[in-house]
């Protein structure tokens, strides 16, 4: 996706409404500021600068491809949505909607609002109030800001953005397949290298009480063992101890019950299902019975791809199976699956990656004082055959010296300059200068477009 489609997320957060957080800032930023004073970015939201971008768009360029490559469609839903969705999708325990969302009253009407923590409750929610299933089963995905009041440090931000696919009434094991196998083959494509799967199933719910009541009992006779946060969530969500980061609770949580243990013959069918076909598929993969989700709607299958940086790990992408969520928000029982990639933490992976090669312009038009009506119209003209080029703009009413436009030239990244002087407009020609190897030459506008057209020497 171009980056233009992260247009409605700014719109959002110019207007003027106060956001509530569970968790507000130690030193909150409300004193009014005077004119002329820096305003500076919100703590934990990030700009994304012209230098930075064109890796960026190199990563939605490639995942938008293949994404269609497997037959799924762009299908977009607004970042703020009423806050009920998230608590009764995600969880009223968990710690997104316990202390991480941002939300806030609707002072023209009391409605309660919530900046979008995730993508797949909104798509849900889209899906079910305008009937898109009416003809069959759909592959969909979505990318934007998501926002969570988190401390901010690598990997981890309160804007972020993510692609998400989800793939809405789909039961058998071959669409989660599918969807780890894309994402194999989008590392691949991205250079990606360092990057681990991890996959379980958590099984349907008789499976997930049973264990829980299991955990319960296991954690109770080590609750002196546990930190604060298993201590809080001991009764309320006592699987998220399971995945806890605290290394003195590694060893507790390596012993405690594991859920396989309960699943009924469906759900190990359906995860046998699964690795049979990345087996087949060559996808190498870690079974991690100690694997668990954040969010309250998954069943049986989960997943997520964990990538190793300098001095960082970080996941990179993670899903799973959805099939009560429908149902739960008000729709037809409809069996689900779906992922989201973090794009920040992949942008951490694609830097210290193979090095890309990212298109830059192919051209950029310097001229002279009395050539620069030539200069615009050549400009066009190129475009016209889809040429990416930037004609250098006079800072003030004069036109700089050739020598400082070709020094702006060599720094724009463009493959060439196209020179246009008295000497050429006379001719009806134009120069062309290869900026890397140094080669000037004189030549037709049709001429120049097959040049520019012709793939770099390697």
């Amino acid at each position: 996706m171009g980056f233009a489609s992260d247009t409605n997320g700014n719109q959002f957060l110019m207007v003027c409404v106060n956001l509530v957080s569970k968790t507000p800032e130690t030193t909150p930023n409300t004193a009014p500021t005077k004119a002329g004073t820096k305003v500076q970015a919100v703590r934990g939201m990030n700009d994304l600068l012209p230098q930075d971008a064109p890796l960026w768009q190199f990563l939605e360029d490639t995942t938008r491809d293949v994404f269609e490559q497997y037959g799924y469609r762009l299908m977009r839903t607004p970042v703020v949505e009423p806050t009920p969705l998230f608590v009764r999708s995600i969880g009223e325990v968990t710690d997104i909607v316990e202390k991480e969302m941002y939300s806030f009253e609707d002072g023209a009407n009391g409605e309660k609002l919530t900046l979008r923590p995730e993508a797949t409750a909104g798509l849900v929610r889209a899906a079910i109030e305008h009937n898109i299933l009416y003809e069959g089963p759909k592959r969909i995905w979505t990318w934007g800001p998501m926002f969570r009041h988190e401390r901010p440090q690598k990997g981890r931000y309160r804007q972020f953005h993510q692609f998400d696919v989800e793939a809405f009434g789909f039961a058998g094991p071959d669409v989660d397949a599918e969807q780890i196998v894309l994402l194999t083959r989008l590392w691949k494509r991205l250079g990606i290298r360092n990057v681990a799967l991890h996959v379980n199933s958590i099984g349907d719910a008789a499976a997930r009480v049973a264990h829980r009541e299991a955990l319960v009992k296991y954690f109770e006779a080590h609750v002196d063992e546990l930190d604060e946060d298993g201590k809080r969530r001991l009764y309320t969500n006592p699987l998220r101890t399971l995945d806890t980061k605290n290394p003195k609770m590694q060893a507790l949580a390596d012993a405690a019950p594991k859920l396989m243990a309960y699943l009924d013959e469906a759900a190990i069918a359906h995860f046998e299902g699964i690795k049979q076909r990345l087996d087949a598929a060559g996808v190498t993969y870690i079974v991690n019975p100690r694997l668990v989700r954040g969010f309250d709607y998954y069943n049986r299958t989960v997943f997520e791809f964990i990538a190793t940086g300098s001095d960082w790990e970080l996941t990179i992408a993670g899903g799973g199976r959805y099939d009560a969520l429908f149902a739960e928000l008000g729709g037809k029982p409809t069996p689900s699956c779906g992922f989201g990639i973090g794009v920040e933490r992949v942008m951490m992976a694609l830097q210290e990656g193979v090095p890309i090669s990212v298109e830059h312009l192919d051209a950029y038009v310097v001229y002279g004082a009395e050539t620069q009506d030539a200069a615009w119209i050549a400009a066009e003209r190129l475009r016209d055959q889809g040429l990416k080029v930037a004609v250098h703009g006079a800072t003030d009413s004069s036109v700089a010296s050739f020598k400082s436009q070709m020094k702006k030239a060599d720094g724009s990244g463009a493959r060439f300059a196209i020179i246009l002087g008295s000497d050429e407009v006379a001719q009806s020609m134009l120069s062309l200068k290869d900026l890397r190897g140094g080669v000037q030459q004189l030549v037709t506008l049709d001429q120049a477009v097959a040049v520019l057209k012709s793939p770099p020497a390697q």
